[in-house]
């Protein structure tokens, strides 16, 4: 008898099967390796597939994920919504301290103009509720916030940078330093030039918004009219075509001076938020990841306190040397047209002289009230929000660590 051959491991006796059987004999293009997900039927198909997939890949839950925020990306993220929510806030007060401060150098200048003396008595902005009715009555709310852009602008990049190197010099000084109050004089000395020198620019233009009166003078002469500005891209193209590249960085050299500000405020920041929270450093926080208020608040306000009265001359200077008008090609010019068209304030030296003979010590200290009503709260705000983000974003990154360390634990070779 001959053997019964088996059937195949793929075949069936059903119907059905057979059916199938037959139905793929007559396909010639099918095979049994075919793909279960069906290649696109046209070409823009295959492009949108392509699309989608590089979407999906690069949403934002996928770019911003929390092993990505290292110190070097979370200290400039801190600072720049630490400048950005103080400059918001504090705008008005800054435009009071701007026309406080400047107001002085104008009169003079407008004196010598007219050839009158200069009377001091009869000042056009007086203390902090004066300024504001002053700018309200003739301005509008729109007046307490003219420079808004630029500051904002200035704000911004002057505490990313100022924060990011300061961080970074701290780091590399602590282990080479053993006082620490050396290293953080050091490293806010370092933070402060490097943002400065970045930033002046925009201050420059600030400065010269927020001073300016709200419309121009009534003289139709360039020489005999102050300057006048409608907005920021304004400022800058008058300043570049009338006074060149060096008015940008005008006051820059007593800006440079008030690195001595820093060089007291952050030293005493530091020692002062350890001294209140129990040695917690600037940037670190406490148990379970917990943001000290009360500590960082009364740190913040007693550093900017000290800092601001021991140098506070330096921001007079600063914005005279800022405000004043640098004309540049009146070479031809003589006489009373040529003493209009040239500083009035030659560096420094000459300005404090300047500033002391015509109108005494006490005009180094112009707008001081006002500044500390501004500075204080903006300190206090800008160090408050600069340790929240640091903490949020550092405590972020470290659960989400923890996370994955739990559900994927790292595998050790036996």
């Amino acid at each position: 008898m001959p053997p019964v051959s088996s059937p195949a491991p793929n075949e069936s006796n059903s119907p059905s099967s057979s059916t199938t059987t037959a139905a793929s004999n007559l396909n010639p293009h099918h095979h049994a390796s075919a793909p279960t997900v069906p290649s696109p039927r046209h070409p823009r198909d295959a492009a949108h597939t392509a699309v989608s997939q590089l979407a999906s890949s690069a949403s934002p839950a996928r770019l911003v994920r929390p092993d990505r925020f290292t110190d070097g990306l979370i200290h400039p993220i801190a600072g720049a919504t630490a400048g950005l929510i103080s400059g918001v806030f504090t705008c008005p007060l800054d435009v009071i301290k701007t026309k406080l401060q400047a107001q002085g150098g104008w009169m003079r200048t407008q004196a010598r103009r007219t050839g009158k003396q200069a009377d001091l008595t009869q000042l056009r902005y007086r203390g902090l509720v004066g300024t504001s009715r002053k700018i309200l009555s003739e301005e509008g709310v729109a007046g307490m916030y003219r420079g808004l852009g630029p500051l904002i602008m200035g704000y911004l990049p002057t505490w990313m940078v100022y924060f990011t190197v300061y961080e970074n010099t701290k780091a590399t000084l602590d282990p080479v330093i053993q006082e620490k109050w050396l290293s953080h004089i050091l490293s806010a000395i370092a933070g402060g030039a490097c943002s400065t020198i970045c930033t002046n620019p925009i201050w420059v233009i600030k400065t010269r918004l927020m001073s300016q009166a709200s419309t121009p003078s009534s003289s139709t002469t360039l020489l005999n009219s102050p300057y006048h500005y409608t907005s920021t891209l304004d400022a800058f193209k008058k300043m570049y075509l009338h006074e060149g590249l060096g008015s940008f960085y005008s006051g820059l050299v007593p800006a440079l001076l008030g690195l001595t500000h820093v060089a007291v405020q952050f030293p005493l920041y530091e020692y002062f938020k350890s001294v209140f929270t129990g040695g917690i450093e600037l940037g670190k926080q406490g148990e379970g990841g917990r943001t000290h208020f009360g500590g960082i608040l009364a740190a913040s306000c007693l550093s900017k306190i000290c800092a601001s009265s021991a140098t506070y001359p330096h921001e007079v200077l600063r914005t005279r040397l800022q405000t004043q008008r640098i004309m540049a090609g009146h070479k031809e010019l003589s006489g009373v047209e040529r003493e209009r068209a040239f500083p009035r304030y030659r560096g420094v030296l000459h300005s404090v002289a300047t500033i002391y003979r015509e109108e005494g010590w006490r005009a180094f200290y112009a707008g001081m009230g006002t500044n500390m009503i501004r500075a204080v709260p903006s300190s206090a705000m800008t160090l408050l929000t600069y340790e929240l983000v640091v903490g949020t974003l550092t405590r972020w990154r470290e659960e989400n660590t923890r996370s994955s360390l739990e559900h994927h634990p790292p595998q050790h070779p036996t």
